[in-house]
């Protein structure tokens, strides 16, 4: 896993919906015995602050309980990590900034906070913004997630396979000895020869990094057949891609994202196929 994600970030609010981006974060942390970094966001108004200085002061002091949460459980599972507390006027920023800050390589968040304010039906809203504007790759977390431990499964575009991600998801496969499984999906039953080609390829080059990998075609639509391939194979690591330029709802992987991110009950992982490059 350390020459897949070097220098992971934790995104929290440290809420009840963090708690499998957590539990995930610190798990990836101790496996690959890496430190962790950690954001959380506070949402600030500076100029109703001034008017009632008592509502900063509070937000200061649950920051620093929940500061103090965090690092009780660094310690109690021997992680070092380091917390910082940004405020702005939009948590997506301060997540993506610190991200680019830190030249990270892999952001862990949950999926969706509570409905309605700052979150919609699949995905929250927040968390949508940082996929969309991320330098770098997300790990997307429901509540009950775990570290995987059964099989990866990666999602390839037939139009344009991205040779990265797939890189990336042998090698997620291979740091933990679990088999790979690719599962192409043409959109009708004319596109299926060239989803063939793209899957043989893909399973070509797979094996070429000394996977243990299998893989199908299924014809449908994409983010149904992607679902089903993850239960069909009991996948608890779902990888798909997402360009640099693709904001998450454009496109073949957006819409797809959206709704495998919302749906799936694993971890999904939105690797990023061009990451910012860290500074010497």
């Amino acid at each position: 896993m350390a020459t897949v994600f070097a220098r992971p970030l934790l995104a929290t609010e440290h809420g009840e919906f963090d708690i499998g981006a957590e539990t995930l974060a610190f798990a990836l942390a101790r496996h690959c015995r890496l430190a962790l970094a950690g954001v959380l966001p506070l949402v600030s108004n500076p100029e109703f602050e001034a008017v009632a200085p008592q509502l900063a002061a509070k937000a200061d002091a649950e920051a620093a309980t929940k500061r103090k949460s965090l690092a009780s459980r660094a310690r109690a599972e021997g992680v070092d990590f380091e917390l910082k507390v940004r405020r702005g006027s939009e948590p997506y920023v301060e997540i993506v900034e610190e991200a680019r800050e830190r030249a990270a390589d892999l952001i862990v968040i949950r999926r969706r906070g509570q409905r309605g304010f700052l979150a919609n039906l699949l995905v929250g809203e927040m968390v949508s913004k940082v996929v969309a504007h991320s330098p770098c790759s997300v790990l997307i977390a429901p509540r009950g997630a775990r570290m995987w431990s059964k099989r990866v499964l990666v999602g390839i575009d037939p139009q344009a396979p991205d040779k990265t991600m797939l890189a990336c998801a042998a090698a997620l496969a291979a740091d933990c000895a679990l088999p790979l499984r690719v599962a192409c999906v043409a959109a009708n039953e004319a596109a299926r020869a060239p989803a063939e080609q793209a899957l043989a390829t893909a399973l070509q080059q797979a094996r070429s990094l000394g996977a243990e990998v299998d893989g199908e075609v299924r014809v449908g639509r994409a983010y149904q057949e992607l679902m089903q391939a993850a239960q069909v194979c009991a996948a608890d690591l779902l990888v798909v891609a997402r360009h640099r330029d693709d904001a998450l709802g454009r496109a073949w992987i957006g819409g797809v994202a959206q709704k495998v991110i919302g749906l799936t009950e694993c971890p999904v992982l939105v690797h990023m196929n061009n990451p910012r490059t860290p500074p010497t």
